[in-house]
């Protein structure tokens, strides 16, 4: 935190424009030594926060690059300390050079999301907003996007204070009439903490039973289509994604590996795995592609089981629809455009899931599909008006542990133990849902955290 760190903040690749970044409380007489204004009058250091400057950087007497400088002097910036953000060309050469010279001149290199650490280390941000940043640069699809914007903008935050600040003052009331028996009395109290207890820790498996959604929201729903071989698995992934992704041929047995893609769907992003064929085979390779589609059938949120209409069911598809028990899954009664030899009432009823009639070679049945993955997740439709998504791993073990420490709570009240019991583990669960804002972590855990973000944010 002694130090001015400098960094390029946008991609190192040919752009329009470039941005070094400069945070600390050197950053100003940094800059100083490197930028001329136009007419050679202007002294950056003087200059209004919070205002641009058009001019030059300098190393020494040779110009670098024609520049916008931006000047923000703490605490009013993103990281709280005095910064510096100078706009140049966006060549790779040029954002070198330019960084080049700002080290040169008394700033070191960021670590990455050192920035960000500095925001939450200065109190900008609590760390549930910071996560919330790399969420947004990594955003998969539109709700995942207005999902870590809310958080940003202090929707977990609010949640969680909230809960805390209940916790916090029944923690305080015992604590005193611990303390000071004479003048706070605890007769009938605990009955109106079991009240409290049971209404926060409904709160806390609120947001807890958002954690499912909000995962799929951020990493986007983990989508497995299982088939026979030339059922028409890797046809309907091709056209999903809008391109040839996956080799498609008369010859069964095709794939052999997995085949990821992301695709947005109305705004929900789906993790799309095509998979191997699912038949007995002597083929060593095959065999092992056929292994790996029933271990990816066991992990997804989703199985689209392609059916060929126009051949009959066999043992195969049997072992197939027996892997969807338990599971949501969608029926693609795919060749919609050939003769079939499939009743679809009867596979409706083998298999207890939705049948949608799909003819990628006609393009038929898309929009049905769609309209069912969409009605299946997220009771239909995201909002973010009033609901908060737990999409960080991290948080949702959080809130377990503080769950647990209600109930502990609410079980100590029903046996009739002592009051400071219950102040145990209030505390507890007041501690849990702390680490999620970011007290009381440890030094190694927060540089891990940070570690995961991008240079220059």
């Amino acid at each position: 935190m002694e130090t001015t760190i400098a960094a390029i903040s946008t991609a190192m690749s040919a752009s329009g424009i470039g941005i070094v970044r400069i945070s600390g409380e050197d950053a100003m007489n940094v800059i100083a030594r490197i930028y001329r204004s136009k007419n050679g009058r202007k002294n950056i250091k003087e200059v209004k926060t919070h205002t641009i400057h058009y001019g030059y950087i300098y190393d020494g007497d040779e110009t670098v690059d024609e520049v916008l400088v931006m000047v923000m002097r703490g605490p009013k910036t993103y990281t709280g300390e005095d910064t510096v953000e100078i706009d140049c060309h966006g060549g790779v050469y040029a954002m070198k050079r330019v960084l080049e010279t700002v080290l040169k001149n008394g700033a070191q290199v960021a670590e990455p999301g050192e920035f960000t650490k500095r925001a939450f280390l200065n109190g900008r941000l609590d760390l549930s907003q910071a996560e919330a940043v790399m969420d947004v640069i990594q955003a998969k699809s539109e709700v995942a996007l207005k999902s870590s914007v809310e958080q940003l903008k202090g929707s977990v935050l609010r949640a969680v204070k909230e809960i805390r600040g209940k916790l916090l003052h029944h923690i305080a009331y015992i604590e005193t009439a611990l303390d000071d028996p004479e003048h706070f009395d605890l007769e009938g109290y605990p009955q109106e903490l079991l009240e409290v207890a049971e209404e926060q820790k409904k709160k806390v498996q609120k947001l807890l039973k958002s954690a499912d959604d909000g995962k799929m929201i951020q990493e986007g729903i983990r989508t497995v289509i299982l088939g026979k071989p030339n059922a028409g698995k890797s046809s309907l992934l091709n056209f999903l994604v809008g391109e040839d992704r996956a080799i498609v041929t008369e010859i069964a047995g095709t794939t052999r590996d997995t085949l990821e893609e992301y695709i947005s769907l109305h705004g929900i992003s789906l993790r799309i795995i095509d998979t191997a064929g699912i038949r007995e085979t002597e083929d060593v390779v095959e065999k092992i592609g056929v292994e790996k589609a029933r271990q990816m059938a066991e992990k997804a949120d989703l199985i689209l089981y392609v059916v060929d209409s126009s051949q009959p069911l066999d043992e195969n598809d049997k072992e197939i629809m027996d892997l969807l028990r338990g599971r949501k899954s969608l029926v693609i009664y795919n060749k919609t455009d050939l003769a079939s030899a499939v009743d679809m009432g009867r596979l409706r009823e083998k298999t207890g899931s939705q049948v949608i009639p799909v003819s990628v070679v006609e393009e038929t049945g898309i929009e049905d599909l769609e309209k069912a993955i969409r009605e299946m997740f997220f009771q239909g439709e995201i909002s973010f008006d009033d609901e908060v998504y737990i999409t960080n791993a991290r948080h949702k073990t959080a809130l377990e542990e503080a769950e647990k420490s209600l109930e502990m709570v609410t079980e100590s009240i029903e046996a009739g133990m002592p009051e400071d019991f219950f102040s145990i583990d209030l505390m507890g669960a007041y501690e849990a849902l702390g680490r999620i804002l970011g007290e009381s972590l440890g030094e190694d855990l927060v540089n891990e955290i940070f570690s995961k973000f991008c240079v220059g944010k």
